[in-house]
């Protein structure tokens, strides 16, 4: 009796998360400013083709889509999140703690690139001297030292002499880290081995993970488009987001060189742009057979239609994947 009591309780309580999460009929995706307006494509696509409802995309950052999406399963919780890294162990295990296991696609690639005005002269820079101008220590005659470089001149005399003024995201961004991982870490652990110096590893994340906090860098939202904004009130400003929104903006903003190389398309999706990283969306298995359509959607995403050589997500300015 007890045995057939428990499978009865079990029964009902499948059938009543299954309720809940059925009662929610519309797709919801939060996560990656940068990957926001592809899953926005996508959705209005998968929205007119199948007569369904849009699915609802919110821009709340990388490490915030986390957050939401590995906080549970349910009607409450979000379906899928976009993400312009990779899924961290600790938010990965934080999404196993809450019951939520997850499907990875990487939709395609994107840059990193810092822009500015269109009206200013191109500017030519190297990761070393971004690393240079945006750290919060830099080594200087073998020393740790505050920051002291004021203008571009300062970092490099072949750069002019405008105040170094850098517009960002925050550290809960996947445009932030990658652009940690792949610029300042990568150059200031070259710093210390060219420099002969002995840190701990915790002294090592401190000194390459900071970036500046006297003005020259200014953290400006999870909103690419807001920095694109500002860029065009102060032209002397740079901007720090994903390539897309260059490319919707190449009538008042420019890219600049970086190791010698322009962003653009082909030399993206050749690698020979530096910054540049894998795009992702992550779906939660545990909601594919009680959210209507999310497996469909899914299907729409990863199509050729979508996010092939020739997708429509290429006019948006995603880079498809090799």
């Amino acid at each position: 009796m007890n045995k057939i009591m428990l499978s009865l309780a079990a029964a009902l309580f499948a059938f009543g998360t299954s309720t809940a999460y059925a009662s929610r009929d519309q797709i919801r995706i939060v996560g990656s400013s940068t990957v926001y307006p592809f899953t926005t494509a996508v959705a209005e696509q998968f929205g007119k083709k199948t007569g369904s409802k849009t699915p609802i995309v919110e821009s709340t950052g990388t490490g915030g889509g986390f957050k939401l999406f590995c906080a549970g399963t349910g009607e409450g919780h979000p379906d899928a999140t976009n993400a312009s890294r990779a899924i961290k162990e600790v938010e990965l295990e934080d999404c196993k703690k809450n019951g939520v296991t997850v499907t990875e696609l990487a939709v395609g690639i994107d840059a990193i690139v810092l822009s500015r005005a269109a009206s200013n002269d191109d500017m030519s820079l190297t990761t070393e001297m971004l690393y240079r101008s945006l750290a919060k220590w830099v080594i200087v005659d073998g020393e740790i030292v505050d920051n002291p470089y004021k203008t571009w001149a300062d970092v490099d005399s072949s750069l002019p002499a405008i105040k170094i003024e850098v517009l960002g995201p925050p550290p809960t961004s996947g445009t932030r880290d990658s652009f940690v991982e792949l610029v300042m870490e990568k150059e200031c652990k070259a710093a210390i081995k060219s420099n002969a110096l002995t840190v701990t590893e915790d002294e090592e994340k401190s000194l390459c993970k900071s970036m500046r906090e006297d003005g020259a860098f200014i953290e400006a939202g999870e909103n690419d488009n807001i920095i694109v904004n500002k860029l065009q009130s102060n032209p002397n400003a740079f901007g720090i987001f994903g390539y897309s929104f260059l490319d919707e903006n190449r009538s008042s903003l420019k890219g600049a060189t970086i190791n010698g190389v322009v962003p653009e398309y082909e030399s993206i999706k050749s690698g020979n742009y530096a910054i540049s990283r894998p795009l992702f969306v992550y779906f939660k298995n545990e909601h594919f057979d009680v959210i209507p359509n999310l497996r469909e959607f899914m299907e729409e995403y990863k199509s050729e239609d979508a996010i092939g050589e020739e997708g429509y997500l290429t006019e948006k300015g995603l880079i498809s994947l090799n």
